[in-house]
C-alpha cells in the first residue's frame, strides 16, 4: 500500500511515453509537440471559463441563502482537470477533459455529497445544516486568577 503512489506514477509515465511515441510515429515529432502544447492551452482556457462560471453560480447561491456544495465539488473537479491538463501528455489531457464533462462532474458530486458538511451563519453564530436549533445549556463560574491579584497589589 505504501508503494501504490509510486507505482501509479510509473504507470502514468509509461502510458504517457507510449502514447507519445505512437502519436509521433504517425504525425512526426514536431507536430506531436505542437499538439501537446495546443491541448494544454486549450484545456487551461476551458478550465478558466468553467471556473469563472462556477464561481458566479456559487456567489449567486450564497447570496440567495442556498447551499453551494454542488458548486464546491464542481470546483474541485475543475481544479483536478486543470492540474491534469497542465501536465504535458495526451493521456493526462484525456483524463483532464473527462473531469470537464458535466456527467462526470455530476457523478463526482453525487459520490462526494455525503461527505460534505456545510455550516450557515445565523445571527452571529455558526450553525450546522444537520443540527439546526441545537442548543447546549450549561452554567459557568468565574474564578479569580492569582496573577491578577499580584498585579493589583503592585499598582497600590
Amino acid at each position: 500500500m505504501r508503494w501504490l503512489p509510486l507505482v501509479l506514477l510509473f504507470v502514468l509515465v509509461y502510458i504517457e511515453i507510449t502514447v507519445f511515441i505512437k502519436v509521433s510515429a504517425v504525425f512526426g515529432v514536431a507536430l506531436t509537440l505542437i499538439l501537446v502544447i495546443l491541448t494544454s492551452c486549450l484545456g487551461v482556457s476551458l478550465v478558466r471559463h468553467q471556473g469563472m462560471r462556477t464561481l458566479i453560480q456559487m456567489q449567486e447561491k450564497l447570496a440567495s441563502g442556498e447551499n453551494p456544495a454542488n458548486e464546491m465539488v464542481k470546483s474541485v473537479s475543475l481544479l483536478l482537470a486543470g492540474f491534469l491538463l497542465l501536465i504535458p501528455g495526451f493521456f493526462t489531457d484525456f483524463l483532464g477533459l473527462l473531469f470537464l464533462l458535466p456527467p462526470v462532474q455530476k457523478l463526482l458530486t453525487l459520490r462526494m455529497m455525503p461527505y460534505i458538511h456545510t455550516f450557515r451563519a445565523t445571527s452571529g453564530t455558526y450553525q450546522s445544516d444537520s443540527q439546526q436549533g441545537y442548543t447546549v445549556e450549561g452554567e459557568f463560574q468565574r474564578k479569580e486568577d492569582d496573577s491578577n491579584k499580584h498585579l493589583d497589589d503592585k499598582s497600590k
